[in-house]
C-alpha cells in the first residue's frame, strides 16, 4: 500500500489523501487521521488521472519536424518530405524500430500521459514504460491505406472502432474524403476520425469521436478543425501525433488549443481523461476516484483563477509524479529523499534534466539515448542526461 497525502484536486475544497493498493486507489479521503506506509507528502500540488494520448505514431518521435511551409493536404505534405527531405528521413529509419518505440514512450511519460493509443500496424512491446492502448483496427488514410475500403468492411474484424486520418487538408478534396469514408463504411462499424480539419457538422454525426491534433494540424495546413462546432455531432478526443509534425511537449499543444477557445477548459481536460477513456473501452480509467485504476499525474500548483486553468498551464518541467497502475514511474528531484520508502522504487531509475529542473524515470532513459545516438548522431533530444 502506498499514500499520497496533500494533494489538491478538482471538486474538492480541502488538500485530499490517496490511498493505493495492488494498482487501484482505495480512498481518496481529506481524513488526515488516515495513514499508511510509505506516505509522501506533497506541498502545493495538484493531482488528476493521467492523460490520455488518444493519438500518436510510436516509432515516428525520433523524427524532426519535416515540412517546407504550408500544404492543402496531408498527401501534398507526405509527398513532398519523402522527395526533399528523403535522406534526412533515412537518417531516423536507421535507428532500430524497437529503440524509436521505446523514446516514443519515454516522451509520452514525460508529458504526464499514462495511456497513449499507438496509430499504425501493432506493437510488439516488452517492459512498457506507459500502457500503449492498440485495441482497435489502425488504417492510416484513404490515400495511404491500400485496399481500405475492403479493411474496413471485413466480417473478419472484431467489434472495435477503426481508427483512421481523415479529412486531413484545407481544400475540396479533405473534404470529399470523409464523404468517401462514410459512404464506404458500409456496415457502419464505429469510425474514430484523426484530424477532421475539413470536416462539417454533418459528416461528424458518421463517427464516434474525432481526435483533434491541433499542433500537428496548424503545423502542416496552417488550420484546425472546427471543434467549437464539430463537438455538438461527436465526441472530441486529444491527440499530439508524432515529432514528424508537432513538437515533443503535448501541454505546448494543450495551451496552442486553449487559445482556439473551441472547448471549455472543463471539455479540454476531459478529452484526455474521461471522455477518451470512455471512448477507448477503458472503464478504469480517466477518473480520480475510488474503485479506479492508479494512473495519476502530479503537478505543481500555478497560478490561475480554477484547478483545471491552473493544470492545463503546466509544462512538463512541473510535472511531480507519474503514477501508472500504482507504480511510480516518474518522480521530482524534491520528492528524492521521501522515495526511498517505497520499495525498489530507486533502484531501477534514471535521472535527467528538463529545462534545468531534475526528474527521476524508471528506466536508462540516458543509456536509450546513446544507444540512438549510436545510430543517428544528430539527433535531438528535449531532455539531458544527469
Amino acid at each position: 500500500m502506498m499514500q499520497l497525502s496533500n494533494l489538491h484536486t478538482i471538486g474538492q475544497s480541502e488538500p485530499q489523501h490517496i490511498q493505493i493498493e495492488n494498482g487501484i486507489i482505495r480512498t481518496i479521503t481529506g481524513n488526515t487521521a488516515v495513514n499508511s506506509t510509505p506516505n509522501v507528502q506533497f506541498d502545493n500540488a495538484i493531482a488528476i488521472p493521467g492523460l490520455i494520448n488518444s493519438h500518436d505514431h510510436l516509432d515516428f518521435n525520433v523524427f524532426p519536424q519535416l515540412g517546407n511551409g504550408i500544404y492543402p493536404d496531408y498527401r501534398e505534405w507526405g509527398n513532398d518530405i519523402n522527395s526533399r527531405k528523403k535522406n534526412s528521413i533515412n537518417d531516423v529509419l536507421k535507428v532500430p524500430k524497437a529503440l524509436r518505440i521505446r523514446w516514443g514512450m519515454y516522451k509520452n511519460l514525460l508529458n504526464g500521459v499514462t495511456t497513449v493509443v499507438n496509430h499504425g500496424e501493432a506493437l510488439k512491446i516488452r517492459d512498457s514504460i506507459v500502457n500503449v492502448f492498440q485495441d482497435c483496427h489502425s488504417l492510416h488514410s484513404l490515400h495511404f491505406e491500400k485496399h481500405w475500403k475492403w479493411k474496413l468492411n471485413t466480417p473478419f474484424k472484431k467489434k472495435k472502432p477503426i481508427v483512421m486520418h481523415t479529412g486531413e487538408g484545407t481544400n475540396a478534396g479533405a473534404s470529399q474524403e470523409i464523404d468517401a469514408l462514410i459512404r464506404g463504411n458500409i456496415f457502419k462499424k464505429a469510425l474514430v476520425g484523426v484530424h477532421g480539419v475539413a470536416m462539417n457538422t454533418t459528416q461528424a454525426r458518421s463517427f464516434k469521436a474525432l481526435v483533434w491534433c491541433p499542433a500537428s494540424n496548424v503545423f502542416l495546413l496552417n488550420a484546425t478543425a472546427n471543434i467549437n462546432a464539430l463537438k455538438s455531432s461527436t465526441c472530441i478526443l486529444f491527440g499530439s501525433d508524432s515529432t514528424l509534425s508537432a513538437s515533443w511537449n503535448i501541454w505546448e499543444h494543450i495551451q496552442l488549443a486553449r487559445e482556439f477557445g473551441c472547448l471549455s477548459d472543463e471539455e479540454l481536460l476531459e478529452s484526455l481523461t474521461s471522455t477518451a477513456a470512455a471512448i477507448w473501452g477503458l472503464a478504469d480509467r480517466g477518473r480520480l476516484e475510488q474503485g479506479y485504476r492508479a494512473d495519476l499525474l502530479i503537478v505543481k500548483k500555478q497560478a490561475g483563477e480554477t484547478l483545471t486553468e491552473q493544470i492545463l498551464m503546466t509544462r512538463p518541467e512541473n510535472i511531480l509524479m507519474v503514477v501508472n497502475a500504482g507504480r511510480v514511474k516518474l518522480f521530482d528531484e524534491s520528492l528524492f529523499d521521501q522515495m526511498h520508502e517505497l520499495p525498489g522504487s530507486t533502484n531501477n531509475f534514471s535521472s535527467i534534466i528538463i529545462n534545468g529542473n531534475k526528474k527521476y524515470v524508471e528506466g536508462n532513459l540516458p543509456g536509450l539515448m546513446n544507444e540512438i545516438k549510436k545510430y543517428h548522431r544528430q539527433v535531438s533530444f528535449p531532455v539531458e542526461a544527469h
